[in-house]
């Protein structure tokens, strides 16, 4: 059974796509500014929107997203402007979206409300062509003010009084930068669900944080790694008959979990050999080796220095690593694998 053989199927994969391009590069700028929450909190302010378009009859993509955009920019404004911190704004923005579409579903007729699971933890199979179409227009939009605003967001999400110093409109550059959230919160939602979203949009980027070394490499490589969580965790959904929102972000959670793991060991090896260079260098400041300054003499397995009249040669022991002092006979026998001469 071939997945693309279903036109159901084509439509999800192109929407996965679309959304695994564009939620890590736009996450990744929230990872950087400390707001990984802030999807999360669009989401459910998308949620009313969602509710109204159920209640008005209309679409509910282009209702939530108008309330996204909407709660998007009060969230700046008010974060710039009032004296309520970012946390308290994030917490309003929750519960209000919450309770407003919840307010408004009851207001609906009984039976417009039997497809609401599908905004709030995905259903890709259910995309439609026009769902498609929308999609792309929202991902090119995203896509592009990404690329040409891109080093002035980082610039502001790394240092905004930095950003502010040297002139960047920092108050316009934010509620950018919230629009894209809720741009890309909506054009999610099919995919992954308005509960899950924020996962796709700040796992990925975590986890190129983790592996890259500038801002340019985490995001391309947040991207490819949103792409690939995104295909095979649709194509997992299509194949196991689970939930597409539920698996990818599960993907991405295992993936994030592999790479820090390896990372941890990774750096935990690099401290060790440190440790033991410096265990060298403590016991015998002058490290030995080809062209080190000093004669070298073949000495059995290995080979010895000529250092003052001494001989010296490093051994591995298992406290690290030390040097033997031999006298000027160059010919002891060492007993095998101990580093000790007879």
């Amino acid at each position: 059974m071939d997945i693309l053989d279903y036109d159901f199927m084509q439509r999800a994969l192109l929407a996965s796509l679309m959304v695994g391009l564009v939620a890590p590069a736009v996450g990744v700028f929230l990872v950087q500014r400390r707001l990984s929450l802030l999807g999360d909190g669009l989401g459910h302010v998308a949620l009313t929107g969602v509710a109204v378009g159920v209640l008005t009859a209309t679409s509910p993509v282009w209702t939530a997203l108008v309330a996204a955009v909407l709660g998007a920019v009060l969230i700046e404004l008010v974060r710039a402007r009032g004296r309520t911190s970012g946390d308290v704004a994030l917490a309003v923005l929750f519960y209000g979206g919450i309770a407003g579409g919840v307010v408004l579903l009851g207001l609906a007729p009984r039976g417009q409300a039997t497809n609401l699971d599908s905004y709030l933890f995905g259903a890709i199979t259910t995309t439609s062509t026009e769902d498609v179409a929308v999609f792309a227009a929202i991902s090119l939009v995203v896509l592009a003010t990404v690329a040409l605003l891109g080093h002035r967001l980082y610039a502001v999400s790394d240092d905004e009084e930095y950003a502010r110093a040297v002139g960047l409109p920092v108050l316009g550059l934010n509620i950018v930068l919230a629009a894209l959230v809720a741009a890309t919160v909506v054009l999610s939602m099919r995919v992954v669900g308005l509960l899950l979203i924020s996962a796709l949009m700040i796992v990925p980027s975590a986890i190129a944080q983790l592996l890259a070394r500038s801002f340019r490499t985490t995001l391309a490589l947040a991207c490819v790694l949103g792409l690939a969580v995104s295909v095979a965790g649709t194509t997992t959904s299509f194949y196991a008959g689970t939930p597409s929102g539920g698996t990818i972000v599960l993907l991405a959670i295992a993936l994030f979990l592999l790479v820090t793991t390896g990372v941890t060991v990774r750096d935990a090896t690099a401290r060790r050999r440190h440790r033991r260079r410096t265990d060298v260098h403590d016991a015998h400041p002058h490290e030995h080796g080809e062209g080190c300054g000093h004669q070298p003499v073949p000495h059995g397995d290995h080979v010895d220095y000529d250092h003052d009249g001494h001989l010296h040669a490093p051994h591995l022991t298992g406290t690290g690593v030390h040097y033997d002092e031999h006298g000027s006979d160059p010919a002891p026998v060492h007993e095998p694998g101990t580093g000790a001469a007879r």
